[in-house]
Formats: C-alpha cells, sequence, structure tokens
C-alpha cells in the first residue's frame, strides 16, 4: 500500500466540509415542502464549499468528510448545546424526533471527523481543514472578505500555519483580494473546530476554517479556479510545494 503524501510528512491531514449539501434525509421532506428557495440558498448549505473540499482532499492525499444534509435540518459545525443547532423548521419537533436527527445525522458525522483525527495523532500532528462558504451580503452590508482564515491566535502552532498560508493565498490571487485572518467569522466561536480544540491535545491538533465568499463561486469555472488556489496556498504552507 502506498502510503499518503499527508502520512509521510510532519502531518496527518484531514479535510472536512459540514454544510456540503441541501439535502432533506426523506423522513423530514415534508417539513421543507416549498422551501426548495431557502435550501438552494446560503441558509441551506455552503455552495461551492463541497467541490474544493474534495479537490483539495484529493490533492494532498487525505481523507474528506462530506456532511449529507441540509444544515436546515441539523447544523454540523454547531455544538449540542448551541441554541441553533436546529433551524426553525426542525426546531418545534418533538424531543424524541430532534434526538433521532441526532443520532441519525450529527453524531455519526462528528464521530467519524474525530476518530480520523484521533487516528492521525497516533503518528503525527494533524491539519484539520474544514472547508466552508459565506454569503457576500448579510443583513445588508456587503463583505468584504474574499478569502477568511478562521483559527485561534492563542494556539501557536495554528498561529504558525496561517502565517503561512495567508501570504501564500495573496500571492496566487488578484490584486486587492482580501485575504484576511478571523473574518468573516472570529475562529474561536462556536463551531466543530473549537470543539475538537477541547477534546485533542493542544500541541498536535492545529484545526483551521477556510471561509470563502460565495461572489468567487458563482460558476464552476469559478470554483476551479478558487480551488485550485486553497489547494497550491494550502500545500505551500505544508512545505510540500
Amino acid at each position: 500500500m502506498t502510503t499518503p503524501r499527508s502520512q509521510r510528512s510532519a502531518f496527518a491531514v484531514i479535510v472536512s466540509c459540514e454544510h456540503a449539501s441541501h439535502a432533506v434525509p426523506p423522513r423530514w421532506r415534508q417539513l421543507f415542502d416549498s422551501r426548495t428557495e431557502m435550501l438552494r440558498s446560503h441558509r441551506g448549505w455552503d455552495p461551492g464549499a463541497r467541490s474544493v473540499a474534495t479537490r483539495l482532499a484529493r490533492a494532498v492525499e487525505a481523507p474528506v468528510f462530506l456532511g449529507g444534509a441540509t444544515r436546515l435540518l441539523v447544523d454540523l459545525n454547531r455544538s449540542p448545546e448551541h441554541p441553533r443547532l436546529f433551524s426553525e423548521l426542525t426546531r418545534p419537533l418533538a424531543t424524541v424526533e430532534r434526538q433521532l436527527i441526532i443520532a441519525r445525522h450529527y453524531q455519526p458525522y462528528r464521530e467519524a471527523v474525530e476518530a480520523a483525527a484521533r487516528e492521525g495523532l497516533r503518528s503525527a500532528a494533524v491539519v484539520h481543514i474544514s472547508i466552508h462558504s459565506f454569503t457576500p451580503v448579510m443583513d445588508g452590508r456587503k463583505r468584504s472578505t474574499d478569502v477568511g482564515l478562521l483559527y485561534d491566535p492563542a494556539r501557536p502552532a495554528e498561529r504558525t500555519l496561517v502565517n503561512r498560508l495567508q501570504p501564500a493565498l495573496r500571492a496566487q490571487v488578484d490584486t486587492g483580494w482580501k485575504v484576511y485572518r478571523n473574518q468573516p467569522y472570529r475562529g474561536v466561536s462556536d463551531g466543530f473546530i473549537p470543539y475538537l480544540r477541547r477534546q485533542l491535545p493542544a500541541r498536535r491538533y492545529i484545526g483551521i476554517e477556510i471561509e470563502m465568499n460565495q461572489r468567487h463561486l458563482s460558476s464552476p469555472v469559478a470554483i476551479q479556479r478558487l480551488g485550485s488556489v486553497i489547494i497550491n496556498g494550502f500545500r505551500h504552507a505544508l512545505g510540500e510545494s
């Protein structure tokens, strides 16, 4: 068996995409009748993120984990106690029904990613890249960030990787693109990676969320282009190019 490049280096890499799909499992499909537009909007998933995550994982020979249901069913990037774990469509469901959603769609995904991270930690430090995209306009305000790198500045290993990744991305994109740290969200806010930081050793688990502005993901060609930027920047940051 050929050992993946990510395992031959100082890091074991895993890639995840929590909001990869706007699919609705059959059991709860009636809740989303006449909600097609909402499902296909940024509220239902992260457009473009699945493709970029898949390509990145293939490029660095890493496992990839893709959320299989819309975030309007249950948000895989929220902690179990978060008030918006369920959307306004599923929050009113009976407790037993919400527990079923957790058991079928939330726990299996999160447990699989955590298990992969723990397995990687047996032989190397783990770099976990979570791929997301965000709407260009929120609450009537245009967002200036083009690519955001979300991390915890208090964790030296994450700070070091972002110190390499940020200029590597800036070197490839158009003049005027803004590659910011902890924008448009804070890297320590509630999320899957912040949760994993509490479960795994600080010096060996490196969690970075890459947020891409959806205005750069408007077509298959645009998605491919931005995906190449992410791939090349990440490989440079890891010292592979």
